[in-house]
Formats: structure tokens, sequence, C-alpha cells
């Protein structure tokens, strides 16, 4: 198999995949218009900080992990930013639903008020829900929504 001239890679046929030069031209030697470099490939360029903002919020803590562990973004402060507050607000979410489910569970069986307890955790669901939204659409739009307690524990992580 043939080596790029340019940068030592291994080719298998006639442009380099790493450099995109042209194997077996002569040194020095001109390549014909347009072999410079191979054809962009589509979804090669990498998302906007808005957008990637944005998806770390779609499935809560897994998309923030995943943003934090993908290549171009974990070095992106402001894409760190939301990969945490959303890591940190899925977290949040979850164990607050779990406390007031003991304490409504407790209310039920004291005062056997079903109605009263789920509509409270119908509400705490609802708002979570409303914020999650507020978060994702706000991000999409470019501005940085900052959670009170939540966001600036983001902010030092990021």
């Amino acid at each position: 198999m043939p080596f790029c001239a340019g940068c030592g890679t291994q080719v298998e046929g006639k442009f380099c995949p790493k450099c995109g030069a042209v194997v077996g031209a002569a040194a020095g030697a001109a390549p014909p218009p347009g072999a410079g470099a191979p054809p962009p490939v589509a979804g090669a360029a990498p998302m906007t900080d808005n957008v990637a903002g944005a998806l770390c919020y779609v499935l809560g803590f897994i998309t923030g992990v995943i943003f934090l562990v993908l290549a171009p973004y974990n070095q992106n402060k402001s894409v760190r930013f939301h990969a945490f507050q959303s890591i940190f607000f899925s977290v949040a979410w979850i164990a607050g639903s779990i406390i007031l489910s003991i304490l409504l569970g407790i209310l039920f069986g004291i005062l056997h008020m079903w109605f009263i307890a789920s509509s409270i955790h119908l509400l705490y669901s609802l708002a979570c829900l409303l914020v999650w939204l507020y978060l994702m659409i706000t991000t999409y739009q470019g501005k940085t929504p900052v959670l009170p307690i939540i966001g600036s524990i983001a902010k030092q992580q990021a």
C-alpha cells in the first residue's frame, strides 16, 4: 500500500484520507484542479453552541453526560455549563419527586386525602416540566438561563 508523502498515512486510493493530498503525484507537481481536499462530509461540522446546549436538556442527565464526553463539546465552556445544569436539574427533579412521594404517602396514610396528595405531586411534576421546557427553549434561542442554586453550582463545574 502506498503512503502519503505529506503526512505518512497509509492510503487506499488517490487521495490521503487524513490531509487530502494526491497520492502518487510527483513531488513539487501541482495537483489537478479540484483535487486538493476531499469533499466535505455531511454532518461533519460541529453543532452551534445553542443547539448543543439545548440538546443537553433533552434526556436530562443522560444527554448532559453525553455532551460532557463528546470531544468538540467538552472543551466548550457554554456547552459544559448547560450539560452540568441539565445533570443537576435532573437529579434535583428526581430527588424532589422521591421526597415528595414519601411525604405525600405519609399524608395519605394519616389523613386519607389521596386527591390532595396526588394533586400536589401533579403540580410539582408540571412545574418541573415547565422549567425543563423553559431551559431547552431559551438555550436554543441563544440565551443562557441560570437556575437559582443549580446554575451557580453548574458555573463552578464548567
